[in-house]
């Protein structure tokens, strides 16, 4: 029940959750109403009557602990009486409240998280504070108040589930980052946070009027901001501007099962640059997309199957008249369409089809 407990606790009721679900706990035990013992004006406004006095008696069927005490203060028989699919935040550094070994060896369901950069789910302050700070200066908010750090927050839980660039993963050894169990919140060392977070908490500045200086195109904001991480986005902002203006786009990807070459269809897509048509068995797409993170059924692309497409006749026709002059028989031209996914590609875009 400290100055960064209390804290959490405040921010996680100004989103929804209600007061008679939480119980606080400090040094003495339970923080309940009616409690004199070491008590502040702070601590009584998260009082709760409970009759609860132990850590071990409030964590007893709980679905979710915050640590932010010291090490050892949470033991595996703790993590063992919660509620099924238990959230462990054990934050306490450099060492935390219990360890994910712990955590896992007695509860393989849980989710866990700690502020060591050593284990997933890194709870670190640099991913908040530089951003809500870059927000707020950006529109001279007058102060920061809840509305602002409810939206940092809310922009996290949404980068999160976003499609990890290869960018991000290949700085933590290639490991997957997608959302679930081990990646609930962004790595500190994601290159988006900065272009990402910053609108979210300017927009709720405005909205709650303490910015002396609102933003008039949040779009314009946003990609101001991608600037100064990579020199480059303000020529990809152009180019990527001339590619929308360009009407009826359809982009062929060859290697359409390739997990990265689907990555990069669903970026294509996301940023409204086209439609793009991924090229192979609609089986693996579908599950490479799903060992990425992407749900296919989201995605509304197109599958083109060059085993089984009813244009073949139409490409092998226009190839063997390409070919036969160079000693192409005109099976070896079907042969080609049907099996070679880059010359199947490269017919549909002569043939008006991408």
């Amino acid at each position: 029940a400290g100055a960064a407990g209390l804290s959490s606790i405040s921010l996680m009721k100004s989103m929804g959750v209600r007061h008679e679900n939480t119980t606080v706990v400090d040094l003495h035990g339970v923080v309940y109403r009616g409690r004199q013992e070491d008590m502040d004006q702070w601590k009584a406004v998260h009082a709760t009557d409970t009759e609860k006095r132990t850590l071990a008696e409030a964590i007893k069927g709980a679905d979710v602990v915050l640590g932010l005490s010291a090490k050892g203060a949470i033991t595996p028989a703790m993590v063992a009486s919660m509620a099924p699919r238990p959230i462990i935040f054990a934050m306490a550094n450099p060492d935390p409240e219990i360890t994910p070994e712990e955590v896992l060896a007695v509860r393989p369901d849980a989710i866990i998280a700690t502020g060591r950069s050593d284990y997933v789910n890194q709870v670190n302050n640099v991913l908040a504070f530089p951003y809500l700070f870059r927000g707020a200066l950006d529109v001279r908010a007058r102060r920061i108040n809840h509305e602002m750090k409810v939206a940092c927050a809310q922009a996290l839980a949404a980068l999160a589930r976003e499609d990890v660039p290869d960018e991000v993963a290949a700085a933590y050894r290639g490991r997957k980052l997608k959302f679930g169990p081990d990646y609930i919140i962004p790595t500190p060392f994601d290159p988006r946070l900065i272009w990402y977070i910053p609108p979210f908490v300017a927009q709720a500045a405005m909205d709650t009027g303490v910015a002396r200086q609102p933003i008039a195109d949040m779009d314009v904001y946003r990609a101001t901001l991608r600037e100064r991480v990579d020199p480059s986005a303000a020529l990809m902002q152009k180019i990527s501007g001339a590619v929308r203006a360009a009407p009826n786009k359809r982009v062929v990807f060859a290697e359409g099962e390739e997990t990265s070459v689907i990555r990069a269809a669903w970026g294509f897509k996301q940023a409204e640059l086209g439609e793009p048509v991924l090229v192979g068995r609609e089986s693996l797409i579908r599950q490479n997309a799903a060992e990425a993170g992407l749900n296919f059924d989201d995605l509304g692309i197109e599958i083109a199957n060059a085993g089984v497409s009813s244009h073949n006749a139409d490409y092998t026709d226009w190839l063997y008249a390409k070919l036969q002059r160079r000693g192409y028989l005109r099976r070896d031209v079907q042969r080609m369409i049907n099996q070679d996914r880059n010359y199947f590609a490269a017919a549909m875009v002569a043939r008006g089809h991408a």
